[in-house]
């Protein structure tokens, strides 16, 4: 084909192709709009390589719910909120953010670009507030992803202890093996969070067993369990020595931040849109499943937890803030029970869960970083990418924030360094919040301009835009009301106040700086290109379905 084009490459032919339909079809751009919506699709097709297929992205969705979150943080969660507090809390969040992500992957698939809700916010409220989210997505990870790869290492000295190798020398080994790997082709990231995601699924469903087995009683010399621990200490805990239910309300309130930080990522399927090959029918797919996989996977392990190990256990409250797989109540529960060899495996497993959230962050920030300086809201040298499509000077200017690991190396540094990590930890319901804005902007725009969501869109997500408006008002609760402890006569803590509210102040400076600069207007719901968007998802069907080859014994876990 491309002959008839004068030797024109594959995605050249296919744009001109398209044009040829849109000029048939009179289809029309809104004024409004700065960008021209096809040259920004066409560009990153020819710029970026889609590497990653079905199971990748199903496999990075999953992945993305697992990670030390469960492993380690749902004991600090048990010792604040109780048994029924700790499972009623990640329970519920894991719905509402089920909310988000099919909010996300609705958008997404309409939209397969790289940046995901960056580029939608362009598109479908205003450019300010993607210049906003943008960059307060570059933020958070340039700390987050340094915060990981000291995880990492702290991991490592469970078997090598910094007297015999320095804490210097892992941080800097794992931070140029991850800026290494994103240099390389996306297939080899996808490869990669494939294999990890495998080794957590297996060491959970491990532990499930282990835990079922501990708690009917089938280890030896061990009294069958039940639902003791949630009679005794009780299921939920007195937060803060505040008397009758308010006290447990609270405990129980406080597992809402640790659970939303636990499952922060999940919303990254379609970051990778533009490098993801059929995005339009594989991002829907990993969406549709991401719910019934928390369910399997985090919420009832969750569940096995409360029933191993007591929320006054003193193993459980010393154990913070080793960061090892000491703090794991999967450990504590098989200590009790005489199983010497879980902590080295959980430690195992962790270390990779730790050095692929850094991973994960590394192309979420980078990608984002991209669609920054598509949007024009970043210099345009950030779009120079290598031979393998690669976007190498966004790799290479996230990663130089990897430098902010060594200042662990210092005590005082490192306390300062925990309070940045606060500070990020509330960037995952800021993104939330706004992702279900622009997606009630994005189904009223449909509505106005009278496009059928369920036979027009290449997926209409369920539940909307009532899931939208759930995980929005919710996750804005719990936003406002993180650092409510605070506010208690005797707990004032400048510290805790600035690490859960800065943020606020940093999202809406962004937003009404730009705002004020560029004098940007909120896109209206007429004026979006939302029917643009349509007729290129038609003029451009994907190819269809195969059936997944290999790795048949795992297929259950991604198709």
């Amino acid at each position: 084909m491309s002959l008839l084009y004068g030797g024109k490459t594959d995605i050249d032919v296919e744009k001109i192709e398209f044009q040829e339909a849109r000029d048939h079809a009179q289809l029309e751009m809104p004024d409004s709009i700065p960008v021209i919506v096809e040259e920004e699709i066409f560009a990153e097709k020819k710029d970026l390589k889609r590497g990653l297929e079905q199971r990748h992205i199903q496999m990075i969705a999953l992945a993305g719910t697992i990670g030390t979150g469960l492993f380690l943080g749902s004991g600090r969660a048990l010792a604040t909120g109780g048994p029924v507090g700790l499972f009623l809390g990640y329970l519920l969040t894991g719905l509402l953010v089920s909310g988000v992500v099919i909010s996300i992957a609705e958008m997404s698939a309409l939209v397969p670009l790289s940046g995901s809700i960056i580029r939608q916010a362009e598109y479908f409220f205003d450019p300010a507030l993607s210049f906003a989210q943008g960059w307060n997505t570059v933020y958070s990870y340039s700390v987050g992803i340094p915060a990981e790869i000291v995880a990492a290492g702290v991991l490592i000295e469970f078997w090598v202890p910094s007297s015999v190798v320095s804490s210097a020398a892992w941080i800097t080994v794992l931070g140029l093996l991850t800026i290494a790997t994103n240099l390389l082709f996306i297939r080899v990231y996808g490869e990669m969070e494939f294999g990890f995601a495998i080794l957590k699924i297996l060491l959970i469903v491990g532990l499930i067993i282990m835990g079922l087995c501990i708690d009917l009683g089938g280890v030896s010399g061990q009294p069958r369990l039940g639902f003791h621990y949630w009679r005794d200490p009780g299921p939920f805990v007195q937060y803060l020595s505040i008397p009758g239910p308010l006290g447990r309300f609270c405990g129980f309130w406080t597992t809402f931040s640790n659970a939303a930080y636990a499952y922060s990522g999940v919303e990254g399927i379609a970051n990778a849109a533009a490098e993801t090959r059929n995005p339009r029918r594989n991002i829907p797919k990993a969406a549709k499943r991401i719910f019934i996989r928390v369910l399997i996977f985090y919420v009832f392990s969750v569940f096995v937890v409360t029933l191993l190990v007591p929320s006054d256990s003193e193993d459980l409250l010393n154990a913070q803030g080793t960061g090892n797989a000491a703090q794991s109540p999967f450990v504590i529960a098989a200590s009790l029970a005489g199983i010497k060899v879980v902590p080295h495996i959980v430690n195992a497993v962790v270390l990779t869960s730790a050095w692929s959230a850094a991973n994960s962050g590394m192309l979420t920030s980078t990608r984002t970083l991209y669609g920054l300086a598509r949007e024009g809201h970043a210099p345009k040298f950030l779009l120079w990418t290598n031979r393998f499509g690669i976007p190498y000077v966004c790799v290479l200017c996230v990663g130089v924030f990897i430098a902010l690991g060594y200042m662990t190396l210092s005590n005082n540094a490192s306390v300062v360094f925990s309070w940045f990590q606060d500070l990020v930890s509330t960037a995952v319901l800021v993104q939330w919040c706004i992702i279900c804005l622009v997606y009630l902007r994005f189904y009223y725009a449909c509505q106005r301009q009278k496009v059928n969501r369920k036979t027009e869109l290449p997926w209409a997500g369920p539940f909307q835009p009532y899931a939208a408006w759930i995980s929005l008002l919710s996750f804005g609760t719990i936003l406002l009301t993180a650092g409510y402890p605070v506010f208690i006569k005797g707990h004032w803590d400048t510290e805790e106040f600035i690490g859960a509210y800065f943020n606020l102040p940093l999202i809406f400076g962004l937003y009404f700086g730009y705002k004020w600069m560029k004098k940007t207007k909120v896109v209206g719901l007429k004026e979006m290109p939302v029917k643009y968007y349509v007729e290129i998802a038609k003029e451009n069907p994907e190819e269809e379905e195969r059936p997944v080859k290999g790795w048949s014994g795992l297929s259950i876990l991604w198709t």
